[in-house]
């Protein structure tokens, strides 16, 4: 039997007082939370299974409202998820559903949040995102990120910017959104990780190819977590990591 392994935690971080982040795992969300140890799902392949992390727009009123929101949507619809023209309905949804959230309470009115992950299916994976939180392919030979981020170019001398060109929600008028989806084939033996940007600014690339080429599961998402943390963990910081294998 084939088999969907997803290794997830959330974390506030060593600078932020809260955690905006939010993640699913299928049925499985956690909002706010503080984890340290990483936990780990088994699913079978077979029905869609939705594995997602939201990142609360930092700056900005209700960043953990709107990323809990997303999430919860993304595991109540993610059975129903079966190809790439579904995904980008459902979020166009989760947008509307943020900015319908935020005016009904004016201390939300620009909330808004960035999301990114995958939908894996019996012989395909979709990966998606809006923002700058990211997804990767993580295969032995190199880590490959397949989604796109929504950042304008970083200034002279810098690798990162925390601006965002588009998200769920976060201004005052409703915006429409264009949601980055792509398919790609899955077989035993493929990797996926999918964060948000506390783990990715902090470290670079290669840092994060070295760890997932010696380790899996809880182990990467610990050591992930934990290099993250040594360099400043200036953000929250929400990853889960994905793997096919034959039991």
């Amino acid at each position: 039997m084939t088999y969907v392994a997803v290794s997830a935690l959330s974390h506030p971080g060593l600078i932020r007082d809260r955690n905006e982040d939010s993640l699913v795992v299928g049925p499985w969300t956690l909002c706010s939370t503080v984890t340290e140890n990483p936990q780990t799902l088994v699913f079978p392949l077979g029905t869609p299974l939705v594995v997602a992390v939201a990142d609360g727009l930092g700056g900005q009123p209700g960043g953990e409202v709107a990323s809990a929101l997303v999430a919860r949507r993304l595991a109540s619809t993610g059975p129903t998820l079966i190809s790439e023209d579904d995904v980008r309905r459902a979020l166009h949804a989760c947008n509307r559903a943020v900015y319908t959230a935020a005016g009904t309470d004016g201390a939300l009115a620009t909330m808004g949040t960035t999301v990114a992950g995958a939908v894996v299916l019996p012989r395909s994976l979709l990966a998606f995102n809006v923002g700058d939180s990211r997804v990767f392919a993580a295969p032995r030979d190199g880590l490959l990120q397949v989604s796109v981020d929504d950042n304008p170019s970083p200034e002279p001398g810098q690798r990162t910017t925390s601006l965002v060109t588009q998200a769920l929600g976060g201004t005052l008028e409703y915006r429409a959104i264009a949601p980055h989806v792509t398919a790609a084939p899955v077989a035993p033996g493929d990797r996926y990780l999918i964060c948000t940007d506390g783990l990715t600014d902090p470290l670079p690339k290669d840092v994060l190819d070295g760890l997932l080429r010696e380790h899996d599961d809880g182990r990467a998402a610990f050591e992930l977590w934990k290099a993250a943390i040594a360099a400043g963990g200036p953000d929250n910081i929400t990853l889960a990591l994905i793997r096919i294998a034959d039991q």
